[in-house]
C-alpha cells in the first residue's frame, strides 16, 4: 500500500515508510485513502485481542506479508495477561489499563509491535545495513523502546530524554537497560528540545547524506512513525468489545473515550478506529498544565510560545504535539499545502491558526479539558477514596476530565477512560495524594504505597535499585546530532 507525506512529499510503500520513520520533507507518513476503503469492524469484534491485532494491522499495513507471525512474536507471552489490556470498571468510568506490559506503560502495546514490523520489512525490501532508530522520550517511550529493540539484529537504538523532566523510576529503566545495540542520554532541556533535536537530526543526516556508504539508514520509534502509531488502535477495539461482551453496550452503541494526551499519537489512534467504523463517540483529550492542545480545541490557535511546566504527569509535558499534523491533514480533506503552512509556521512563528471551517469538523468529534497539579492530585484521592482504584498521575488528569466531560457534555454513553502506566512509576506523587508519608527513595516509596494500597508492584519495577547503572550520558540540546554520529562513528553503543 502507498502512503504519503502529511506535506506533500514522498509517497512509499508502507514497508518502506516503516523503515524511514519519518517523511524526506519533515511530514509524517498517512494513509490518504482510508475514506475510501472498507474494514469489516463487526468481525473484528469477534476475534480474540491477538486476532483483532492482525485483522486491523492487515488492514492498515497491507504490504506486510505475515502479519499472524508479526503480531504473535510481537505479544504471546510477554503481557500479564493473554487480553493485553484488561478493562475494569472505577466508579461510573470503566479503565482500560494499558500498562499490563513489559515496561508498565501503554508503549509496550505499539512497541512490543514496531520491531516486529521493522524486521519484518528489513526482509522484505532487502536491507543489509543497520537500521538505527531515533527517538525522543518524555517518559514511557524510551524504556518500552529500548525493551522492544533490545538486541533485535540489524537494529541499533539511541534514545534521549529530558534530563529532569522524567520521574526518577522512569530514568533508572532507561539508565539500566542492557543491550549490546542500545544508547541513552540525557538532554539538557525539556521533551520537545530532545523531540525537535531528533527531527533535525534526521533531516540533517539525509540532506548532508551523512550515513552515505556506511549502510546505515535512520528511523524512529516514536508515534511519527506510522508502524508505532497503527497498533495502538487496536485496544480501542479491545475495550468496545470488552464492553459488548460483558453486556454493557449492545453492537452499534457509540462509546466515549478520553484520553490523557501530550504528543497526539495515543488519542489519534483512537480517531483511526472511529474511521474503520468502531463505534467511538466523542474523543476527549485531556491535558495537565502544559494546556496547549486544550487551548487549541478552544480558540483554533496552536501556540507553543509558553511557559513550559514540568509536572508529575511528565509523560505529558509537551508543547509540541506532533501527530496532530496528520489530524489537520485529514481534516482538511489531504490539503498537503495548508499542513505544510502551518508546519512551517510553528516552526518559525512558534504558532499557526486553523481555519473556522477545519475547527468545525475536529471539534465536531473531540472535546478537551485541562488539570492542574492540584487537581491531578485531588484526582488520584477522590478515586481511591470512592472507588478503590489506584491511578497514576497520567490517568488521573484523564479520570478529572472524564468527570468534568460528564458534568458538561457527556450524552449518556459509556466513558471509558485509557490508563496509561502503572501507579509505581510515580510513587512518590500518588502516596502523597492518597495520605501516605512519601519519605525516602522511590523504592521506599513503593514499598510504603504497597502495604497501603495492597496493589501488587509490577516485576520489572521492583528490583530497578539492585541493577548496574550502564546509561550515563548527558549533552546540551545542541549537541544531538554530533552526539549521534559520535555514537554511530564509535561502531558499538
Amino acid at each position: 500500500m502507498i502512503v504519503q507525506s502529511t506535506r506533500g512529499g514522498p509517497r512509499l510503500e508502507d514497508t518502506r515508510a516503516v523503515l524511514a520513520g519519518i517523511a524526506a520533507d519533515g511530514g509524517l507518513f498517512v494513509d490518504a485513502s482510508l475514506a475510501g476503503r472498507r474494514f469489516d469492524w463487526r468481525a473484528c469484534l469477534r476475534e480474540d485481542s491477538l486476532g483483532m491485532a492482525e485483522r486491523i494491522l492487515r488492514f492498515l499495513l497491507p504490504g506486510f506479508e505475515d502479519m499472524h507471525t508479526l503480531v504473535r512474536r510481537a505479544y504471546a507471552g510477554k503481557f500479564e495477561t493473554e487480553d493485553l489490556t484488561p478493562l475494569v470498571r472505577a466508579g461510573e468510568d470503566y479503565v482500560l489499563e494499558l500498562f499490563r506490559g513489559p515496561t508498565s506503560a501503554f508503549k509496550d502495546v505499539a512497541l512490543s509491535m514496531l520491531p516486529q514490523l521493522i524486521s519484518a520489512a528489513r526482509e522484505q525490501e532487502g536491507v543489509k545495513g543497520e537500521t538505527v532508530i531515533l527517538t525522543a522520550t518524555s517518559g514511557d517511550t524510551g524504556k518500552a523502546a529500548l525493551q522492544g529493540f533490545c538486541n533485535v539484529p540489524g537494529t541499533r537504538i539511541i534514545v534521549f530524554y529530558p534530563d529532569g523532566g522524567v520521574s526518577p523510576v522512569q530514568r533508572l529503566q532507561m539508565a539500566t537497560q542492557e543491550g549490546a545495540n542500545v544508547r541513552v542520554c540525557a538532554v539538557r532541556g525539556n521533551f520537545d528540545d530532545c523531540q525537535t533535536g531528533v527531527k533535525r537530526a534526521f533531516a540533517a543526516i539525509r540532506e548532508g547524506e551523512l550515513l552515505r556508504g556506511t549502510g546505515r539508514e535512520l528511523s524512529s520509534a516514536n508515534s511519527i512513525n506510522i508502524g508505532r502509531l497503527a497498533p495502538q488502535v487496536v485496544y480501542y477495539f479491545i475495550a468496545y468489545a470488552k464492553l459488548l461482551r460483558s453486556g454493557r453496550i449492545r453492537e452499534g452503541d457509540e462509546v466515549d473515550f478520553v484520553v490523557p494526551t501530550g504528543n497526539f499519537g495515543d488519542i489519534l489512534a483512537g480517531w483511526l478506529a472511529k474511521r474503520l467504523g468502531l463505534p467511538v463517540g466523542r474523543l476527549v483529550c485531556a491535558s495537565n498544565a502544559n494546556r496547549v492542545l486544550t487551548d487549541f480545541f478552544e480558540t483554533g490557535v496552536y501556540d507553543r510560545r509558553r511557559e513550559f511546566v514540568r509536572t508529575t504527569s511528565p509523560s505529558m509535558d509537551i508543547l509540541v504535539s506532533s501527530n496532530l499534523e496528520r489530524l489537520l491533514f485529514y481534516a482538511s480533506d489531504g490539503d498537503a499545502a495548508f499542513v505544510r503552512g502551518c508546519m512551517d509556521q510553528l516552526s518559525q512563528e512558534g504558532a499557526y491558526r486553523v481555519p473556522e471551517r477545519i475547527m468545525a469538523r475536529i471539534r465536531a468529534e473531540f472535546s478537551a479539558c485541562c488539570c492542574t497539579e492540584a487537581e491531578t492530585e485531588a484526582s488520584i484521592a477522590r478515586v481511591w477514596r470512592e472507588t478503590g482504584y489506584l491511578c497514576d498521575p497520567h490517568t488521573a488528569v484523564a479520570m478529572h476530565a472524564a468527570r468534568e466531560y460528564r458534568r458538561a457534555e457527556a450524552a449518556g454513553r459509556p466513558i471509558v477512560v485509557l490508563s496509561t502506566a502503572s501507579p509505581y512509576k510515580f510513587p512518590g506523587p500518588v502516596l502523597r495524594a492518597v495520605g501516605g508519608s512519601a519519605e525516602g527513595d522511590e523504592f521506599a516509596q513503593m514499598r510504603a504505597l504497597n502495604r497501603l494500597s495492597g496493589v501488587p508492584v509490577p516485576a520489572g519495577l521492583s528490583n530497578l535499585d539492585r541493577r548496574p547503572i550502564l546509561h550515563r550520558d548527558l549533552i546540551d540540546r545542541e549537541e544531538m546530532l554530533d552526539y549521534i554520529l559520535s555514537v554511530l562513528k564509535e561502531g558499538r553503543s
